[in-house]
């Protein structure tokens, strides 16, 4: 049957032709039909819509290969949160290169597994130029940097922690990071059976050297990691990483930064200052799926000396049998926690060939200088307030001034009713972020992480708009209503009204 055809060998470009005719079509009828960055409805509605074209997903008699593409991918297309959209900007998610899912393609097609040379000869030799490029991007001295490629920074942290604990003798070592830190770092710990981490004050949303001063002392004898982040998930604030490698070194403690958000700062020669110090890490997190415009899984692993790896060895015969490598086949099975794993060093080194670093680099500039506009139109709005302490990296952090008038707790569930208002209505994807005010009180704040590499600030100043109205409604309900995604659906239904009509952004 025809949906049996493989995509690889000789005639495997034939077939995947027509079919990702089919698929283009499906995608370029999706965002008008969805009419902006999410569906509107909630959670209840797009699970209806997408049964009504998805199921049954296991059918006793298929449907056939264009039929089951064209259901399936409008289905996830006219259901997704896009990315691409500039009013989805409540994640770390960025709509990848054109150049990057083509390259995925490929990858698909030929479905190299990189856990050994038989399996990917040239995808090996593309990961290693890759992990090559990137460690000498990390750590520009180092004699012997190497890399790896992960699935992101929760892989990448973990297997930091992982390569920290196999050095660290005698005893259990004791990770020391900040209350600023990612969430992955305290599972790895966990997961590794380490100690839970010992974490120290931040001060404006970054590790307060003195405060890890004092942690890493009450600790001596140890064996220590300290984990910094440059740039983290609320705020894009970068930890004072110069300060931190020299308290670490005066401790005798490894360090480790989660550079999974500014990482790519590097690529800039403008803005590359911003993480001086991170060449004295031993380990780096850096992703490309943030500030790299990759499909998602597109993590890196960079240590400042290959050897670090070497914990990760061993032999299963099948793989990597001694006298195989002793004959000279390249022993993959060693560059990852995992065995089966996607080429995914492929897009990244087609999009680095495409663009070049001072590409790179530009478009990491333009997504800075984008979040900074943003960030002084917020300031500029007489119904917004911009929380104090500045941008970080693509960070732009804001409120409703409406919200300012009420007690924290209504001002806080004002603002968690405007972006769960906007979900529901399908306008935009905002984000969350708990974080300090100038007076020190920690409070609830819309966050916007700007990655689109093309969006001009005149694109996303529609937002604003959104948010003032969105916040005005919320204000005047009663605050049991606040934001209820379920109740706006249902409304609208009971009553034959429609969600109101939603401003397109520009693309």
């Amino acid at each position: 049957m025809r949906g049996g055809l493989v995509a690889g060998g000789a005639h495997g470009p034939e077939h995947l032709r027509a079919l990702t005719a089919v698929v283009l079509d499906a995608l370029a009828e999706a965002a008008p039909a969805r009419g902006g960055p999410l569906p509107a409805g909630g959670p209840e509605a797009v699970a209806q819509s997408t049964r009504a074209l998805c199921s049954p997903v296991l059918p006793e008699e298929g449907i056939g290969p264009e039929a089951a593409l064209g259901d399936l991918v409008r289905a996830v297309a006219e259901g997704a949160a896009d990315p691409a959209d500039p009013a989805c900007v409540a994640h770390l998610h960025c709509p990848p290169l054109a150049v990057a899912a083509a390259a995925e393609l490929a990858g698909a097609a030929l479905n190299p597994s990189m856990d050994s040379w038989d399996q990917a000869p040239a995808a090996g030799v593309i990961e290693e130029l890759t992990t090559a490029a990137l460690a000498r991007l990390v750590h520009p001295t180092a004699p012997a940097p190497d890399a790896l490629i992960t699935s992101g920074g929760t892989e990448s942290n973990l297997v930091a922690l992982l390569l920290a604990r196999e050095r660290a003798a005698p005893g259990p070592l004791r990770v020391v990071t900040g209350a600023n830190a990612h969430h992955s770092v305290h599972r790895a710990a966990w997961m590794l059976g380490l100690p839970a981490p010992t974490v120290v004050a931040c001060s404006d949303g970054r590790i307060d050297p003195d405060a890890l001063d004092r942690a890493l002392a009450g600790l001596a004898g140890a064996p220590l990691l300290v984990v910094a982040t440059a740039g983290t998930t609320d705020e894009g604030r970068i930890d004072p990483l110069p300060e931190i490698a020299r308290i670490a070194e005066r401790h005798t403690a490894q360090l480790h930064v989660d550079a999974a958000y500014g990482g790519p700062l590097l690529f800039s020669d403008r803005l590359a200052a911003q993480l001086a110090g991170l060449e004295q890490a031993a380990t780096v997190t850096f992703d490309l799926h943030k500030l790299g415009w990759q499909p998602v899984a597109a993590g890196v692993l960079a240590v400042a000396d290959a050897a670090m790896l070497a914990p990760l060895s061993l032999r299963a015969d099948y793989l990597n049998a001694d006298d195989d490598t002793e004959a000279g086949l390249p022993d993959l099975l060693g560059r990852s926690i995992r065995t089966t794993r996607r080429p995914d060093a492929l897009k990244m080194a087609v999009t680095f060939r495409a663009l070049g670093r001072r590409g790179l680099g530009e478009l990491v500039e333009h997504c800075v200088r984008t979040a900074h506009e943003f960030g002084r139109a917020v300031d500029a709005h007489p119904q917004l307030r911009l929380r104090p302490g500045g941008i970080g990296i693509s960070t732009v952090l804001f409120r409703p001034a409406v919200a300012d008038a009420l007690s924290d707790e209504a001002g806080d569930a004002v603002v968690a009713a405007v972006r769960r208002t906007l979900l529901a209505e399908g306008r935009a994807v905002l984000g969350r972020a708990v974080a300090a005010d100038g007076d020190g009180r920690s409070r609830l704040w819309l966050k916007a992480t700007l990655l689109h590499p093309n969006a001009a600030t005149a694109d996303l100043l529609p937002l604003l708009d959104l948010v003032t109205a969105a916040a005005d409604r919320a204000v005047s309900e009663p605050a049991e209503d606040r934001g209820e995604i379920r109740g706006v659906r249902e409304a609208s239904a009971a009553d034959g009204t429609e969600v109101p009509g939603r401003e397109r952004l520009s693309p």
